[in-house]
């Protein structure tokens, strides 16, 4: 990776230098020859007033696609700087499924911009995307895909592809569609070049088991189909079966992105943030961290309560208190290792509410070999440097064995918590990711507390 890094930057340098030594025509050869993705990047090292030189000097079909690629800021800048035939040059050559992605992010003055600029055709073909639902199948997908009829003969199909297929998003998966828009069936390339004569009709190669999804399904449903069918892309129809777009594999992916990234943040307790890190203000970090800030800071005053309820026991035996430290950490990452596990199962739709029971089952076989094999390295630790090291006397054999219980059980406890916590909140209709690290340690230090605190009660008469 740090040497593709380094090859990038290279590469800018060679850009800064030709544009700086005034080599324009060089310089416009070379980034029309360049991967468009490489090109957006790019802008992300220069000031507004060099994004706008450099964006001139690519050619329409070349502006168009690295526009897909800019980030959302960027890509405003360019629309307010541009002429209007500028824009309606990078929209005729956007698919349209790009073009609406950035009008879902940018003000309004930008999209009226945009839209003045658009035929009416193109123009209504928007506004349908963008009365989507957000985040549904609709609102991800494109049109641009390949339309076949049955009757077709497979030359006929070639010959249709070669005409159309230079504006589609795709030309390998194609769809075979009556004259009601209903899907019939899916036939790739590979059929069309491998069947047995020229003549065959597609009808007789098409695949008619065919799996689909409706406008309305949730975006982060169909990325997941991707990943369990290995799909290029997927079609999508409306509720009588008649195709409407297509979603296709790279959408799919900056979905999957989203999503990892937004779990990530919830279990750090955080709320969701579209924006990057580096494009967020201080006070922007500041309102999604502290809501949940002060919602963990409260409900850690049951800890303090249980602390404060057993004082007069730690009065009498003050060695417990330097225990409670470890105690609490090893239940917390003990509850963090299961909710993690059964978050990524959850995710990767392993795991169903129905396999409660085995999974509880499961992490309870587990927690009593990971809780035998801490409570009894902790009862050398203890009796070995506590003790006989630190010269510690009034740890007594029984302290030991009321720190090593207490151990044993928090482990298995945080291994039960953690593990069906996110099962009830899936269950539930929350994300899974809600009860990640954060809640789960809260819930399990004051649990290991009280177990703690009850042992010595019981096992020191305290």
């Amino acid at each position: 990776m740090s040497d593709m890094n380094e090859e990038m930057q290279i590469l800018f340098d060679n850009y800064t230098a030709l544009m700086d030594g005034g080599q324009y025509l060089q310089l416009k050869q070379e980034l029309n020859e360049e991967q468009p993705a490489n090109i957006a990047e790019y802008f992300e090292e220069l000031t507004a007033e060099k994004q706008l030189f450099i964006f001139r000097l690519l050619s329409k079909d070349v502006a168009a696609e690295v526009f897909s690629y800019m980030d959302n800021d960027t890509q405003e800048h360019i629309v307010q700087s541009i002429t209007d035939r500028e824009v309606r040059n990078i929209v005729d050559e956007m698919f349209l499924d790009d073009t609406v992605d950035f009008l879902e992010e940018a003000p309004a003055n930008l999209v009226k911009k945009v839209l003045r600029n658009t035929d009416a055709g193109t123009r209504q073909l928007i506004n349908r995307f963008l009365n989507y639902p957000e985040n549904s199948a609709g609102s991800l997908m494109t049109i641009e895909f390949v339309r076949l009829r049955a009757n077709m003969t497979v030359a006929k199909a070639l010959s249709e592809i070669k005409r159309v297929g230079m504006d589609k998003e795709t030309i390998y998966t194609c769809y075979v569609l009556d004259k009601d828009r209903t899907l019939l069936g899916i036939v790739t390339v590979k059929d069309l070049l491998l069947a047995e004569s020229d003549d065959t009709e597609i009808r007789e190669i098409m695949t008619s088991n065919i799996i689909s999804v409706t406008t309305q399904d949730d975006q982060e449903e169909v990325a997941k189909m991707f990943s369990k069918y290995n799909f290029l892309a997927l079609p999508v129809v409306d509720t009588e079966n008649r195709m409407v777009g297509i979603v296709t594999f790279d959408d799919a992916m900056d979905v999957m992105e989203e999503e990892a990234t937004e779990d990530m943040e919830i279990m750090a307790a955080m709320t969701p943030s579209e924006k990057s890190y580096l494009k967020s203000s201080p006070f922007e970090l500041y309102k999604h961290r502290i809501p949940w800030l002060m919602l963990l800071m409260v409900s850690a005053t049951f800890t303090g309560m249980i602390i404060s309820s057993f004082e007069s026991a730690l009065t009498k035996l003050a060695a417990l208190t330097a225990f409670i430290p470890m105690l609490m950490d090893t239940g917390g990452n003990c509850g963090s290792q299961s909710s993690v596990t059964v978050i990524r199962a959850l995710s990767l739709d392993e795991l169903e509410f129905s396999d409660a029971l085995t999974v509880l089952w499961k992490e309870i076989r587990t927690a009593v070999l990971c809780g035998i094999t801490l409570a009894a390295v902790c009862f050398l630790k203890v009796l070995l440097v506590d003790r006989l090291l630190m010269g510690n006397a009034s740890i007594s054999l029984s302290v030991d064995l009321v720190i090593c219980l207490a151990l044993g059980v928090t482990v298995i406890m945080a291994k039960m918590v953690g593990c069906t916590l996110p099962l009830l909140a899936k269950k539930l209709g929350f994300d899974p990711a809600v009860m990640a690290s954060p809640f789960i340690t809260t819930i399990v230090d004051a649990l290991s507390l009280l177990v703690y605190f009850l042992f010595a009660k019981t096992i020191l008469g305290l």
